[in-house]
């Protein structure tokens, strides 16, 4: 999305809440101290067994009944969860994110990341990271590991103007990635979301190839160049890229990756959604593969981003032009989008996998509301489709 992802690791993110249930605390009466005790201990392991009952319970239902079918472990084995009958590998890849991943606050984990691999995996064999902080490349690699799905991973260092810390810190992370899980499971390393959409628009420029395009140009260019020399020195052989905004890509950047990686809604260019596929594959096209493909590195093109809001905080955002965010919508572009995508190969990265809150908090009108999941991970009231000679496998 053209302007969504600038914010993510310059400002602080939403605070976690920190609610926690508090223990009683029993006045134990000398006289009676014994028999408080006994009675205690007994309500105790009463609690316990009711809680440990009621979290297997929750965990069943919400597994087999909304969406989430892919997040219950059986017999604790993460390579062994039930499969959503609604759900199928129809999709090229997805843009996803973990759960509490920005910077510093990182509060994301393990489990929550298994269960959000168990889930897509059974939507696609790709998955796009935007950034590496907060340990994410390698909760992501770990999650693949415990289920042994079949998934390749395109990391990000989500490389903002003028940050050289938090380049190096994302790269030293991705480095670490890679020294622990190896490249088994990594398809490439993208260098910057929207750098040079954010480097223009801090400048008070919109063309990336003038002169100030240029110079944002020559700093994002020193960060891929030192990408390439760092995995080089390591030994590995990964493709690296750069993702940005569909119309702001810079042509010497351009001819010094190996793939680049363009967001394109038709959400933006308030395009109804009967003509929101057509929209995005002719932008696509026009605008980074037939351009791409004149430059003597041919680098490959793939949509990073692309999808369709189901919702707004404000009912006044719930309209762009001739842009209508609801369920139905989402339908339609879903049907519309991936089945044509999939019959002429354009390698898409569907966004995105859930609505993520921080956004619905932070930036309001339908930022929080692209997801194909609920933020709880329940499966929006959608139809996956089917593979079929209509509509065939990525």
């Amino acid at each position: 999305m053209e302007s969504r992802y600038s914010a993510v690791y310059m400002n602080q993110a939403l605070e976690q809440s920190k609610a926690r249930r508090k223990r009683s605390q029993w006045i134990v009466i000398t006289s009676l101290v014994v028999l408080v005790v006994v009675i205690a201990i007994a309500v105790a392991v009463g609690v316990t067994v009711a809680k440990k009952a009621s979290q297997n319970n929750n965990a069943s239902s919400s597994s087999g009944s909304s969406g989430s079918s892919g997040s219950g472990s059986i017999s604790g084995d993460p390579s062994s969860f039930t499969k959503d009958s609604r759900l199928h590998q129809i999709f090229y890849g997805m843009a996803y994110t973990p759960t509490n991943s920005l910077y510093p606050q990182c509060g994301n984990s393990l489990s929550d990341v298994i269960q959000d691999i168990q889930l897509m995996s059974q939507l696609t064999t790709r998955v796009r990271l935007y950034g590496a902080d907060c340990n994410q490349t390698q909760l992501v690699l770990e999650a693949i590991k415990q289920t042994k799905v079949n998934m390749s991973v395109f990391a990000g260092n989500y490389v903002l103007p003028a940050d050289n810390v938090s380049y190096t810190r994302q790269r030293d992370a991705l480095m670490d990635a890679l020294q622990r899980y190896g490249t088994n499971n990594i398809a490439g390393f993208t260098v910057g979301n929207e750098f040079m959409l954010n480097y223009l628009t801090d400048n008070g420029a919109t063309d990336p190839n003038g002169a100030v395009g240029n110079q944002g140009a020559t700093e994002l260019l020193q960060y891929i160049s030192d990408t390439r020399s760092t995995l080089s020195a390591a030994g590995y052989s990964i493709p690296v890229g750069t993702s940005d905004a569909g119309s702001f890509f810079n042509t010497q950047v351009l001819s010094s990756v190996d793939y680049g990686m363009a967001n394109v809604h038709a959400w933006f260019a308030n395009q109804t959604v009967d003509n929101a596929a057509t929209w995005v594959f002719n932008f696509f096209n026009e605008t980074n593969v037939t351009p791409a493909a004149a430059l003597s590195n041919k680098p490959k093109m793939y949509i990073a981003e692309t999808g369709w809001p189901s919702g707004s905080k404000d009912a006044g955002s719930a309209t762009n032009g001739a842009s209508t965010a609801s369920v139905p919508n989402l339908q339609i572009f879903i049907n519309d989008f991936v089945c044509q995508a999939n019959s002429q190969s354009v390698p898409y990265f569907y966004f995105e996998f859930f609505d993520e809150k921080w956004k619905d908090l932070q930036f309001g009108g339908v930022e929080g509301y692209w997801g194909l999941f609920t933020s709880d991970k329940q499966l929006k009231a959608v139809n996956i489709p089917t593979a079929n000679s209509t509509c065939p496998s990525p």
